[in-house]
C-alpha cells in the first residue's frame, strides 16, 4: 500500500449497492406507471368534457350542431382541437352523429382510443 492507503470501493461493495438499487427501482416504478396511465385517463376525460361543451354551447348558440371538430376552432369554442392523451394524437377523436335522423352535424364525440382504462371499461365508452 502506498502513502495513501487503499481508496475506492470494492467491487462486492459495488454490487450490493446496484442490488439495493435495483431492488428499489422494481418496487417504485409499477407505482410510476400506474400514476402515468392514471394522469392519462383524468386528462382525457377532461378534454371530453371540454369538447362536449363547447359542442353543447355551440348547438345553443346556433340552433344547430358543429359539422366537425375543426368547426369548433373556427368559430372559437375550442382555442385548439385538444390532443388526445392516450393515442397521441388529435387525429384519432371520433365524431358521433345525433341520435335525430333529421338533424346533421356532430353531437358528441369519443375518443379513438382502442383498449381497457384501468377500471375496465373501453376507452370509447367515454
Amino acid at each position: 500500500m502506498g502513502k495513501h492507503g487503499n481508496r475506492g470501493f470494492t467491487i462486492i461493495e459495488l454490487l450490493v449497492v446496484m442490488a439495493i438499487i435495483a431492488t428499489l427501482l422494481t418496487l417504485v416504478s409499477p407505482r410510476y406507471f400506474k400514476s402515468l396511465e392514471h394522469s392519462n385517463e383524468t386528462s382525457l376525460r377532461h378534454d371530453l368534457s371540454t369538447m362536449r361543451e363547447a359542442i353543447g354551447h355551440f348547438n345553443s348558440d346556433l340552433n344547430r350542431y358543429p359539422q366537425n371538430i375543426n368547426e369548433l376552432v373556427e368559430r372559437r369554442y375550442l382555442r385548439a382541437i385538444p390532443v388526445d392523451p392516450i393515442t397521441g394524437s388529435s387525429e384519432t377523436w371520433i365524431a358521433l352523429p345525433p341520435p335525430d335522423p333529421g338533424q346533421f352535424g356532430m353531437y358528441d364525440v369519443i375518443s379513438g382510443a382502442e383498449g381497457l382504462a384501468s377500471d375496465g371499461t373501453p376507452y370509447q365508452s367515454w
